[in-house]
Formats: C-alpha cells, structure tokens, sequence
C-alpha cells in the first residue's frame, strides 16, 4: 500500500500575466500551475522544477502543498502538461481533496515476466496498447501502478483488464473487456507463414489447372 504520509511542496502564489509571463517563469526553472477544488476559488502558483519532480516521483502520492508558507492542503495530480520535444514540464494542474473521500485517478498498468514469457522465448513479441487505467479509491490508496505477470503468455494469448489485480480498497473503473496486451508472432515468422501460404495455395492452383489440362486432352482423345 502507498505511504499514508503527504508529500510536501512549497509554492508561491502568483498573479497569471499571460503566456509570456510563463515562458520568463520556465526560463528560470520554475513551473507554473493552478490548484482546484475544494469548494475554492482556484489559485495560481509557481514551483521550482526540481522540488516538482520530486514531489511527483511517487504516481500516486499525495500532496502537502504550502502556498507562501501556509498550507493549502492535501491535493494530487489532476494535469502534467509537458513540451512535445523537450519532455520538460510547461504547465501542472492540482486538485484539493479530503482524505476520507475517494477520488477517480489515472493508475499505470506495469508488465512484468515479459522476458521470460513463453511465447517470447520462442520469437514472439508482447504488445501493450493500453498502459493506464482508472481507478477510484482513498487518496491516500492510490497506487503508484498495478503489476501484472505475463510469463505464462504465450503466442496468441491476450491479456484484458479484467485480470488485473487491484489493491485492497482500489476499485478499477475501465471496462474489463478492453485489451491491455496480447502476444502475437513476429513480423518475421508472420512473413515466413504468408510467404508459406502462398507459395502452397499456388501449388494448389497449379496443380488445379494441370488436372484441368489433363482433363481437356483426354476429352479431345475421345
């Protein structure tokens, strides 16, 4: 289970002034943001990218936010938003919550196994279209992800949400039909079955229209 305690991070309120105001703030290393919730007025804010970073390093933690010294309370991730090139942190969003109520997050699903996967031992290749899925829980319940052991897999197999295994008091809110990760043959050895399966179904039509001429000329002989 997560750490029941806060993670802490101080922030400075300040007065939005457009998005050139922004860009100067991430010059200097700083991150702007605005926190929600709560039944307040939103507040914006600016924090350094390092203590930021570190405060995020748990998914699922909770956060102590201190605005000028004074607490804000607990609040938790609601949008990172990051430059499409650089990676680096443009925009964050926070959300104010009570630690007794749950709330809906976005968990990552983590694979683990795949090495040793008995369809990828044999060339096979392990596929994950869906890396995330919705949780609700206590706050303080949220996971950082959800594991799941995939080294019974093997080529054909799928794998869909309603394997996954939560946490105790984490409920998951994705329907349990969707795909989260199949097994399937490698490019290579699906090539080598097409080309395989072309060259017998040309046999076949070759074969055909032998006995077909052979048919003809016998006709002819009559």
């Amino acid at each position: 289970m997560p750490d029941q305690s806060s993670t802490p991070l101080l922030a400075t309120v300040r007065t939005p002034s457009g998005s050139r105001s922004a860009r100067r703030l991430r010059r200097e290393g700083l991150v702007p943001g605005v926190v929600y919730g709560g039944g307040q007025e939103p507040v914006a804010f600016q924090v350094g990218g390092r203590e930021l970073r570190r405060a995020l390093s748990d998914a699922g933690a909770v956060i102590d936010l201190k605005l000028d010294g004074g607490s804000a309370g607990p609040v938790v991730l609601k949008e990172l938003i990051r430059h499409p090139v650089s990676g680096a942190m443009t925009h964050i969003d926070l959300l104010r919550v009570r630690l007794d109520v749950a709330i809906q997050s976005q968990v990552t699903i983590e694979l683990t196994g795949a090495e040793d996967a008995q369809g990828v031992k044999v060339g096979g290749i392990l596929e994950q279209p869906l890396r995330e899925v919705t949780v609700e829980a206590l706050p303080n319940d949220i996971p950082d992800t959800i594991r799941h052991d995939v080294n019974e897999m093997d080529i054909g197999d799928t794998l869909t949400v309603s394997a996954l295994v939560a946490p105790q008091g984490v409920t998951i809110l994705t329907e349990p039909d969707t795909l989260v990760a199949a097994l399937s043959a490698s490019r290579m050895a699906r090539d080598v079955a097409a080309d395989i399966e072309i060259e017998t179904e040309t046999e076949l039509v070759g074969e055909a229209e032998a006995e077909a001429e052979g048919d003809a000329e016998g006709g002819d002989s009559e």
